[in-house]
């Protein structure tokens, strides 16, 4: 019963949106009389009234034009590669220069892959670059099968293989584990699309290592309790009725209650931003809290194999991943140089957990590793934000032109 009850919450604040238009287009002609006074706060609570609850469709990237040397250029999105569960998204530009080649992965973690629509844009003056642009899996019909953890790994090594030989992966957070995986089954069977160089951003690749308290949540309850009180079915208004899943707005719950005070705290701001007719401020509040609130189900396979192997069992920090049945053994990584970054402040993905990487990849020269603990920074300043563009992002592009 957990999706329709969630489906008729959704229906409520839809009904609150329509309610705060209304009231704000009948505070509207009020703010130009002496009454304006009041009618600011009126007009301010209708548009609090107008972002009520959550959306589950995914955000548009926004990314139309990029400055690529002394020049403007046009960039499109381009569809190259699409399964039931994700696309292949390319945002090619027009230029002559041929640059890298990079796979973007992006968490499947309760919001869409545009979370990383200002990684995208950072990276897109030096490379071409794509992203794994997942799909929402209440939207993915029953008769399309499962989505596991290796259903990810596959899409990686075929995503690959689409792009071609001599292209280099980055993984943010969560699919860092996806990667090395995929990096290793890809030099296992020697296959000549294995990226010339991989970056881990934040991944948990041992958390065992100084465990958060996402950590400790897992490692809490056995993973029957997780299936129990965590996976929801999809109720028969979506397309992917009868599909088991892990809800995005559990997930964004559970996100939230982390930093409730923070939270609370930006939407009392942003009321008052409203009030004091402060358009910048509020608009940066809305623009965070338009992709935050922007969330996706995850296959509920995924996300209990997930919790399991990366989280209960260590199973890649022990070297004794499987991938479909058989083992994989990350010293079989030869050809990938690698580097990770890690954020100092991080509390969700903590100091040492991505490094960890460089233990487990025993067969690359030391020529072939890079590190960077990025000062300052929690988990989303590894990847988005002024020191990733001015201090990180340079060490990344670098390493990746010297690998190319």
């Amino acid at each position: 019963m957990l999706y329709q009850a969630f489906d008729v919450q959704s229906d409520i604040a839809r009904q609150t949106r329509q309610w705060g238009s209304l009231l704000h287009d009948v505070a509207a002609p009020w703010l130009r009389t002496p009454w304006h006074h009041n009618a600011k706060w009126w007009s301010a609570g209708a548009r609090m009234m107008m972002r009520a609850g959550l959306t589950f469709v995914r955000p548009a990237y926004g990314i139309n034009t990029v400055t690529v040397g002394n020049r403007e250029v046009p960039v499109v999105e381009e569809p190259v590669l699409a399964t039931p569960f994700g696309t292949l998204l390319r945002f090619r530009k027009d230029i002559d220069t041929a640059q890298p080649k990079l796979l973007l992965l992006a968490p499947l973690s309760g919001h869409f892959a545009t979370l990383l629509r200002g990684t995208v844009r950072t990276l897109l003056p030096d490379h071409d670059v794509y992203i794994t642009d997942w799909h929402n899996a209440r939207d993915v019909p029953l008769s399309e099968g499962r989505f596991g953890f290796d259903d990810y790994v596959d899409h990686v090594v075929r995503f690959m293989e689409a792009i071609g030989e001599g292209a280099h992966l980055m993984a943010v957070c969560q699919p860092a584990v996806q990667a090395l995986a995929a990096a290793a089954v890809m030099a296992h069977t020697k296959n000549p699309a294995q990226p010339r160089s991989m970056t881990l951003m934040a991944g948990p690749v041992d958390c065992r290592i100084s465990p958060t308290s996402v950590n400790q949540l897992a490692t809490s309850k056995p993973i029957e309790w997780f299936e129990d009180n965590l996976i929801a079915t999809v109720s028969g208004r979506h397309k992917g009725a009868g599909r088991r899943v892990y809800p995005g707005f559990m997930q964004v719950t559970a996100f939230m209650a982390m930093n409730a005070k923070r939270h609370q705290d930006a939407h009392a701001n942003l009321f008052w931003h409203y009030v004091e007719e402060d358009t910048e401020k509020a608009r940066a509040v809305e623009t965070f809290y338009d992709e935050y609130f922007a969330v996706l189900d995850l296959a509920a396979e995924f996300y209990l194999e997930t919790v399991k192997t990366v989280f209960q069992d260590y199973t890649l920090a022990r070297n004794e991943l499987t991938y479909r049945g058989e083992r994989i053994d990350m010293g079989a990584i030869r050809r990938t140089a690698l580097m990770t970054v890690e954020g100092e402040r991080d509390d969700i993905c903590a100091v040492g957990q991505t490094m960890a990487a460089h233990d487990l990849c025993s067969s690359l020269p030391p020529h072939m590793k890079s590190h960077h603990l990025q000062a300052g920074v929690g988990h989303y300043g590894v990847f988005s934000g002024r020191k990733w563009e001015s201090q990180t992002y340079p060490l990344v592009r670098n390493f990746v032109a010297a690998h190319a």
